[in-house]
């Protein structure tokens, strides 16, 4: 078929484009915002993408349009796919019926730290010779000699083998909570029918469309409802949130995972060899393994024990996927390394991460100040862009500045479509400022930074291409 995708450059679906022409359809899109990484991906490989949602987008018609959660009644190439009648269909049903239906899924839900985990899951089976398909709301990073994996870690999406007689057909999904088009309001998760879960975290967000956090904990059971009783929930324990979900209503084992430190009587158990998280042992049921990785952070350890256990219910030994987390490289705009300057006798790191929601915010500074540990003149600077749904309806406003304070200097940007002060939600609060142009931002950056600072820009937007010219303006001093 040929398949035009609207909203193509979202990350899931640019993820799920290139599975659509691994099933070897043809594949264009229109998006009206392009950026990389996943314009750069989508367009190395070779997929079509045009600038905005013209009518045009649309002649001749293609045999189906996918729609984007994004699209929106009033679009012009909404209305007209509809009053011509062109077939369609949202991103989640599509990959359900084309690629999940006959599939072992392992799905990976929460409110934080999705695409992490995801991206690690995936690399442990296929590191252990598991050919599993996938779908990633990113970019892996990849850091291997290994052909094998090169290649099926080139984009953010792998078809994977299907089921046959002798062989289990895999397929790890990041599973969102977010709806899944504007004719299907259901959170994508609920197409996929997982046979092993991960329910990671689950806090209120996307106040755009979850009056509260019981909606969210509605649609998660939903999923729950779906998962067989010969399947496995995994989720760490002592969640007050995904306990009350659960009770519900659950027909499936559940493993829970912790710190030994904090529950040593969990299914699943970490404990800390280094308090940045850089290397933990892994305990389960008599069966030990180490992970010695580049990864930082407690919300990193939870990551990783999840994947691990989640693994391990297909197959793979727990010394097997540790050594696999130890060759992990991470995911593009997690805390990823984008710039190293020595300038001007100052080294000056700038990281870009994509954390949008106050407890993400919090749990990767923490992860940055103990893996920075090792130098107390070190200072972390913060520049954070409110740019989610959530955060643009204010939601979070009173969470804002004690998310950010284990920081020493931190920037909050002020997009002139913002209907809230920033500067009011922060108040007072000791060395945070707010700035109303990226501009300033580089400029007060530059004249202020000292020897071995480290900036991690945050956003999961494209803002503005801020990292790319901050590295610029400190390279040239």
């Amino acid at each position: 078929m040929h398949i035009h995708i609207l909203g193509i450059c979202g990350t899931f679906m640019g993820s799920l484009a290139l599975l659509a022409r691994d099933l070897g359809h043809t594949v264009t899109g229109s998006d009206a915002n392009v950026y990389p990484p996943m314009s750069t991906q989508l367009e190395n490989a070779g997929v079509e993408i045009m600038q905005g949602y013209a009518a045009s987008h649309l002649q001749p018609a293609p045999d189906l349009v996918i729609v984007g959660n994004a699209m929106k009644r009033g679009i012009e190439a909404v209305e007209y796919m509809l009053n011509e009648r062109i077939p369609y269909t949202s991103g989640p049903q599509f990959l359900a019926e084309q690629v999940l239906q006959y599939r072992h899924v392992l799905a990976v839900a929460g409110t934080h730290g999705k695409t992490t985990t995801t991206t690690m899951l995936a690399w442990i089976l296929h590191y252990a010779g598991i050919d599993a398909g996938f779908l990633i709301g990113g970019v892996p990073l990849v850091d291997t000699q290994d052909e094998r994996l090169q290649q099926a870690f080139a984009h953010s999406s792998y078809l994977g083998s299907d089921k046959t007689a002798d062989h289990e057909g895999y397929f790890v999904i990041e599973a969102d909570e977010y709806d899944s088009a504007f004719f299907d309001k259901r959170s994508k998760f609920v197409h996929y029918r997982p046979t092993t879960a991960i329910l990671n975290n689950l806090e209120y967000d996307h106040a755009d469309i979850f009056p509260n956090l019981a909606a969210i904990q509605t649609q998660f059971h939903h999923m729950v409802r779906m998962i067989p009783s010969n399947g496995k929930i995994i989720m760490p324990a002592d969640t007050e949130s995904l306990e009350e979900t659960l009770k519900k209503g659950c027909w499936t084992p559940i493993w829970r995972t912790a710190l030994a430190s904090t529950n040593p009587h969990a299914d699943w158990q970490a404990k800390l060899v280094k308090q940045d998280g850089s290397q933990y042992e892994v305990m389960f049921d008599g069966h030990k393994g180490q992970v010695n990785w580049q990864m930082s952070g407690l919300h990193s350890v939870n990551n990783g024990l999840v994947a691990i256990a989640a693994a391990y219910n297909v197959g793979v030994s727990v010394a097997q996927a540790c050594e696999a987390l130890s060759n992990f490289a991470g995911i593009k705009r997690r805390m990823e390394l984008v710039g190293t300057i020595d300038n001007h006798g100052k080294h000056i790191e700038v990281y870009d991460d994509f954390a949008h929601h106050p407890t993400a915010i919090e749990t990767t500074l923490d992860g940055a100040k103990k893996r920075f540990a090792d130098n107390p003149n070190r200072k972390i600077w913060a520049v954070i862009e409110p740019r989610s749904n959530t955060m643009k309806l204010g939601t979070h406003q009173g969470l804002l500045a004690p998310s950010a304070s284990i920081a020493d200097q931190v920037i909050w940007y002020q997009p002139a479509n913002l209907d809230w002060s920033v500067a009011d939600a922060i108040g007072n609060a000791a060395n945070q400022q707010v700035m109303t142009s990226t501009d300033a931002i580089i400029k007060h950056i530059a004249a202020h930074i000292g020897d071995d600072d480290a900036v991690i820009v945050m956003s999961n937007g494209g803002f503005e291409g801020i990292h790319g010219r901050l590295v610029k303006a400190l390279q040239q001093g």
